[in-house]
């Protein structure tokens, strides 16, 4: 089966079912020399992963990950890191009575169509199941960003049905605003609202879509390739990649339907280096042990707004990269609804597995995890070309 592996210079394959053993990732491009453990997977793990909170699927996993390779004596050897995560609570039995059955929302009759067989227990290999070592890969590629040029990547929810959080300065957003909530929204005037609309919905049998914004900041102005390897494409590749992603955009997104030139256009505008540190949403630099590598005398170019999400001419411009993420309402409910069997008889459908009834909390950390993945192997090659 193709299709199981990201990136060019920083490289991610994975393999595994959501009721299979374990899921597994291999990890190619980690420089040598950079200490790593597995204590530095479990915070994002922990995000992610399922019974966290009443609000979220309540399949108990602790995912523990363990680093089989790739790391010696505390640190990384240049050589490919393979992380496993072992499944420990499948309940199998509860997809026994649906498994020539069609679940509306999900991709049983297209694996079918294409392969001419599935995996019935929870969706196999197009679960959700699956980005727990995605999420493994992006905190090493978060590392790697933070100690080569201070990025730092932010995601949280930004919408639950029509509840719409305000966030005057995304870039601004901290993580520790972020896990203040189990909803994981930094604007607590509607966070509380969010969970009430989650758990009215779970009560009804029901489930909710959302949106997720992820802003990475400090990124250098230059990475990107011209053409079909543009930066906003691989990020646009890496959001689709993920399970229930219908919409992706970045910047103004599709405000710019409605914008004039004149009022969509970001002004160019010069900034000395000596200001970077602040919280100012277009700061390159934050991290000091990087700014003091930098010399002061040089100016900077920047943007006076950002409606351009960070990218232009799918090359990052050095301003905050802002993306946001249309996340459908969970497929597999609780309520009965129509479907038809594997030969095209006419039936009825009802999931009796543990899910979300909103995915958008357990969403942001696999959003961070592939713009960081994106990121890194970008970064990789831009210092191929360019030996910085």
């Amino acid at each position: 089966m193709p299709g199981n592996s990201f990136g060019q210079l920083f490289r991610v394959t994975t393999a595994g079912e959501s009721h299979g053993p374990g899921n597994v990732a291999i990890i190619d491009g980690v420089p040598p020399g950079i200490e790593l453990s597995e204590a530095d997977l479990q915070p994002d793990l922990d995000r992610r992963r399922p019974g966290q909170s009443k609000i979220v699927t309540q399949r108990d996993e602790a995912d523990v990950p363990e680093i089989l390779s790739g790391v010696f004596e505390g640190v990384t050897t240049g050589t490919s890191i393979a992380v496993l995560i072992r499944n420990k609570d499948q309940r199998s039995r509860d997809y026994s009575d649906i498994k020539d059955k069609y679940r509306p929302g999900h991709a049983d009759y297209t694996f079918d169509a294409k392969f001419g067989r599935r995996d019935y227990r929870g969706g196999g290999r197009s679960s959700a199941r699956e980005t727990n070592v995605r999420v493994a890969a992006g905190a090493i590629a978060k590392k790697l960003l933070k100690q080569a040029h201070g990025v730092s990547i932010v995601g949280y929810v930004k919408q639950i049905g029509d509840l719409i959080a305000d966030v005057p300065d995304p870039a601004a957003v901290t993580l520790e605003q972020v896990e203040s909530n189990i909803v994981r929204c930094p604007d607590l005037r509607i966070a509380d609202d969010m969970i009430a609309l989650i758990e009215q919905l779970r009560g009804e049998q029901d489930s909710i879509g959302g949106v997720s914004e992820i802003v990475a900041t400090n990124v250098p102005p230059g990475w990107g390739e011209p053409v079909f390897d543009k930066l906003k494409a691989d990020l646009g590749k890496a959001m689709f990649s993920l399970p229930a992603v219908l919409g992706v955009e970045y910047g103004a997104g599709f405000g710019v339907a409605t914008a004039r030139g004149s009022e969509n256009n970001d002004v160019f505008v010069r900034r000395d280096r000596r200001t970077e540190g602040s919280s100012h949403p277009g700061q390159i630099v934050a991290d000091p042990s990087v700014a003091r590598s930098l010399d002061p005398s040089v100016p900077s170019i920047a943007t006076r707004s950002n409606r351009h999400g960070g990218m232009l001419g799918g090359i990052s411009s050095g301003m905050p990269i802002v993306l946001r993420c249309a996340v459908k309402p969970t497929s597999s409910l609780p309520r009965e609804q129509e479907t038809v069997t594997r030969g095209g008889e006419p039936t009825t459908i009802s999931t009796k597995g543990r899910h979300d009834p909103c995915l958008l909390p357990r969403f942001v950390p696999m959003g961070e995890a592939m713009v960081a993945i994106t990121l890194a192997d970008h970064m990789l090659r831009h210092r191929a070309q360019t030996g910085g």
